[in-house]
């Protein structure tokens, strides 16, 4: 594994285990919303998120966090040789983001681009507990369209992730 994917809903953890991978394996991580959004959360423009998207993975190795589905999930998905999907609950993605807007206002996080504070965010709220039903169909069906080559590893549980960690070997 040199180039991998790590989808999931928002507070699933997908920032967590990219940073894991990233470290066990030595490999870069390309956080996806650090590419996307501007200062104060503004939104890129398509062309030129895709030319930073581009840019980040041109590499030979690399651990991408997000799908961005619909704006890069191409460019990624047809580069990658492993594709992490985490598929927590709902209630606990919940609960994951609830925590980190009440606890990480004022901390830095590599995950967020500079000017974009962690803050709560009820349509986040909204797109987290329609994921199931909304985005991962999309992403599935991109995934089916793009790489459908690409070997999944699926993940649902704390145990789950910490043995897919414990299974790789560092370079």
């Amino acid at each position: 594994m040199r180039r991998i994917i790590v989808v999931g809903c928002q507070g699933s953890g997908k920032t967590s285990l990219s940073r894991n991978l990233g470290q066990k394996l030595a490999l870069p991580v390309v956080h996806l919303d650090v590419l996307y959004w501007r200062p104060g959360w503004k939104p890129s423009d398509k062309p030129n998120f895709r030319a930073r998207v581009t840019e980040a993975i041109a590499g030979d190795a690399w651990v991408v966090d997000g799908s961005f589905s619909g704006l890069a999930f191409d460019l990624t998905l047809a580069r990658a040789d492993t594709l992490v999907v985490i598929d927590r609950p709902r209630w606990l993605c919940q609960w994951r983001i609830l925590l980190r807007s009440a606890f990480d206002r004022h901390k830095a996080r590599p995950d967020l681009p500079e000017g974009c504070p962690e803050q709560f965010d009820w349509k986040l709220m909204r797109e987290a507990w329609r994921y199931d039903t909304e985005r991962a169909p999309v992403i599935e069906a991109e995934r089916m369209q793009y790489g459908a080559d690409v070997p999944v590893v699926r993940l649902r549980r704390d145990r789950d992730i910490q043995g897919f960690l414990d299974s790789l070997h560092g370079t």
